[in-house]
């Protein structure tokens, strides 16, 4: 078991090379991944929230309850913000139907486990990140089918109904259930050990629905027009800064506006994967850009870990520098 969590350990923090390394594969060998469709890959979607939900304790709702401000804020700008910035950016360009489609589709999402990653690699707040994943998930089934048929329902027909079911079997339910196996087994050492692996678990899942869509998808994966790579990049960077805007203007402290930065800017783009290709086969390219949404986001979201981070890095040796020139001059 304990070799198992290292293997999660180390796919949570290269979440990245493999989705695309996945991709690749999945490109030149579609056969390995033709079975990740459909029905199986709203399964794989529900075993990826199910990890989520096994990592949320009771805990973590006392601390919704102790910071409901806070929270409400965070999901206030996750389900305003994205959804709003991806409709001017589809009407400001005027893009074609299914790419509009698509990055609402992402816009509209909750915010995705690899948040909360990102959040502690950049010495974020990670409370309040799992709090703000946590709400704005319970709050998709509604939020995310009224939100793409109100921003996109002038273009295409939404099946509000069918989307709220799934997000309901596929994501609701499995954290829920979750939830509760945490709650009845969180003294148990076993269930603490496959805890541990739930990371590894997500990932792996993560990369397999963008397994399916390249499989399906194919050449369209990875010659869609600089369009989409434009459109995805663009929409993920806003979110980026406007949510580390609401943090300043409300006078968060400096670990939670990075934690709104990333929470607001990384969808869960493997649930918009699976809405796309579940009720918009019809308009395959809306999938291929909630896939490249996945990719995107994980590079992304790296970089500005890792920004955050040599910042502070910067920050302590300029400080300790400083310091020893004080103690030099004193001397």
């Amino acid at each position: 078991m304990n070799f198992l969590k290292k293997i999660s350990t180390f796919l949570a923090k290269n979440t990245t090379t493999l989705i695309v390394l996945i991709a690749i594969i999945a490109f030149f060998f579609p056969y390995l991944f033709a079975w990740v469709r459909g029905n199986i890959q709203i399964v794989v979607l529900a075993v990826i929230m199910f990890s989520m939900g096994v990592t949320i304790t009771t805990a973590d709702f006392r601390l919704l309850a102790k910071r409901p401000f806070d929270i409400c804020i965070g999901a206030v700008a996750q389900f305003t913000i994205m959804p709003f910035v991806a409709y001017f950016i589809a009407e400001l360009f005027n893009l074609p139907t299914d790419i509009a489609l698509g990055i609402i589709l992402v816009g509209c999402c909750p915010g995705g486990m690899s948040s909360n990653i990102m959040t502690f690699l950049c010495r974020g707040d990670v409370p309040y990140s799992v709090g703000m994943s946590t709400v704005s998930t319970l709050l998709a089934p509604l939020m995310t089918p009224f939100l793409v048929l109100m921003l996109a329902g002038q273009r295409v027909a939404i099946p509000t109904m069918g989307m709220f079911i799934t997000i309901m079997e596929a994501v609701l339910v499995p954290v829920l259930l979750g939830f509760f196996l945490n709650y009845k087994f969180s003294k148990s050492d076993t269930f603490e050990q496959l805890q541990g692996i739930m990371p590894g678990i997500a990932v792996i899942g993560f990369a397999l629905i963008i397994g399916g869509v390249v499989s399906v998808q194919g050449a369209r994966f990875f010659t869609s027009s600089l369009v989409i790579f434009v459109v995805v990049a663009a929409h993920n960077a806003i979110g980026f800064v406007l949510g580390y805007a609401v943090g300043k203007g409300f006078k968060f402290s400096l670990a939670k506006k990075r934690t709104l930065s990333i929470e607001v800017g990384m969808q869960n783009a493997g649930l918009g994967t699976s809405l796309a290709m579940a009720h918009f086969a019809a308009i395959p390219q809306a999938a291929v850009v909630t896939a490249v949404a996945c990719v995107w986001q994980s590079i992304a979201g790296t970089a500005l870990s890792t920004l955050f981070r040599k910042y502070d890095d910067r920050k302590m040796t300029k400080t300790i520098s400083v310091g020893k020139k004080q103690q030099v001059s004193v001397q």
